[in-house]
């Protein structure tokens, strides 16, 4: 088995196994990652070094942060989340567009920000996850005293 395949069994696996607060720690990860990306490329293309390889790889970059942008907007539960639904809901809103309009006027600080928000937001469900899987369960065992 190659390293590559090795890797993407490893990721699946990682994926597969994750929980729900996980899952989304994920997104916000690659999310993050594609923008630092794509912000660093930007700044390599400005003035007279600019290239047009790079600038394919700055919009797919973008295009899957939007495509994670818009997983995580479905993945909310408006019905349990509430208020914090409808504002990460509109939040989400605002990313999408900001990456829209920031790239097509390739403005590196509308992305920086966008990142940066993404960034904050991944460290706040990483420490909501974290926390839940520390909990112990709030509650006793039913059934048989299996100990004697």
């Amino acid at each position: 088995m190659s390293y590559k395949d090795a890797s993407s069994t490893y990721k699946e696996t990682k994926v597969k196994t994750a929980g729900q607060g996980q899952l989304i720690v994920m997104l916000y990860d690659e999310a993050v990652k594609q923008m630092t990306m794509a912000t660093e490329l930007l700044e390599l293309n400005q003035g007279d070094k600019k290239d047009p390889g790079r600038i394919e790889i700055i919009s797919k970059a973008i295009l899957k942060t939007e495509e994670i942008i818009t997983e995580l907007m479905v993945s909310l539960d408006f019905e349990q989340g509430g208020e914090i639904s409808k504002n990460l809901f509109s939040l989400y809103t605002w990313f999408n567009r900001e990456l829209v309009e920031s790239h097509i006027s390739q403005d590196i600080n509308r992305m920086l920000t966008v990142k940066n928000m993404l960034a904050d937001l991944r460290n706040t469900w990483s420490a909501v996850a974290n926390q839940k899987m520390t909990e112990k369960p709030n509650r006793e065992a039913i059934g048989l005293n299996i100990a004697g």
